[in-house]
């Protein structure tokens, strides 16, 4: 039932990421994680998805200048790419992601350049960093960015109170989840409120009720990745099977009719 499949970030070489503990769940829901972008490099994913024909696949791409995503948007050439959501939001490798995503004049330039590789969308992911997300934002749509991503996972972290260390190998980490929802949702309708421009919502995304109010908030789209960690792929049906059902009693015909719908008076 998903109507698309979002790569893990990629850069332009393989990144073995952190040493072990990488995650662990959150007390409460939600998971803290630290991988550091491990991936096998953009040019080896490309070779994986050249016979692709039929998932939608939106290729996430990290870096830290310009020529990163130059090289790595021409490694696609000979795939069948639905859409580059570039991260500019990771909150715990340093030089790419949300130091990217702060240097304001940085996204420009870089989604500037993607936008002159490829006809295909263009998607800017925003986190919270150093720089107010909604300046980030408003870069990436100067630029021509056709979409945003909001949000990525927020810089946190946790201490084991027997050893006294922190749980993760690179201290701190970025947490997912349900913790993270309002924070979310909160970011999506305030861009949505600011921006005309569409946007796909996620963080802590785990039922359906969880999918509309992103939607009502102003997201045309959703996202979810820590929930397939607890029910994997049948999540999808259960969540598509409840926005139906809600649009039926509310008498919604399409998900357009839904975008937003909470800032109406």
């Amino acid at each position: 039932g998903a109507g698309a499949v979002v790569t893990k970030s990629l850069s332009k070489e393989p990144w073995d990421g952190y040493a072990n503990p990488t995650i662990f769940s959150v007390k409460g829901g939600g998971w803290l994680n630290a991988v550091g972008l491990s991936n096998p490099g953009a040019p080896n994913f490309a070779k994986m998805i050249t016979s692709n024909k039929d998932v939608p696949i939106i290729v996430s791409l990290v870096g830290s200048v310009e020529d990163d995503f130059d090289f790595m948007v021409k490694q696609f050439e000979n795939c069948k790419v639905s859409a580059y959501e570039l991260n500019l939001s990771c909150p715990h490798v340093a030089k790419v992601g949300l130091e990217v995503g702060d240097d304001v004049e940085l996204v420009k330039k870089i989604v500037k350049k993607v936008k002159s590789l490829t006809d295909v969308p263009v998607i800017a992911k925003v986190g919270l960093g150093t720089t107010n997300y909604l300046d980030t934002v408003s870069a990436a749509c100067d630029a021509g960015a056709d979409g945003i991503t909001a949000i990525n996972t927020i810089r946190a972290m946790a201490i084991d109170v027997e050893t006294r260390k922190p749980i993760l190998s690179n201290k701190i980490g970025g947490l997912s989840g349900t913790p993270i929802k309002p924070i979310a949702v909160r970011c999506v309708y305030e861009i949505s409120s600011k921006f005309d421009v569409p946007i796909i919502g996620c963080g802590g995304i785990s039922t359906w009720q969880d999918a509309v109010e992103f939607i009502l908030a102003g997201a045309c789209a959703v996202q979810f990745g820590s929930v397939l960690g607890e029910h994997w792929t049948e999540v999808f049906a259960e969540i598509n099977s409840g926005i139906q059902n809600y649009m039926e009693q509310k008498g919604y015909s399409s998900i357009g009719e839904m975008v937003g719908q909470s800032k109406e008076s």
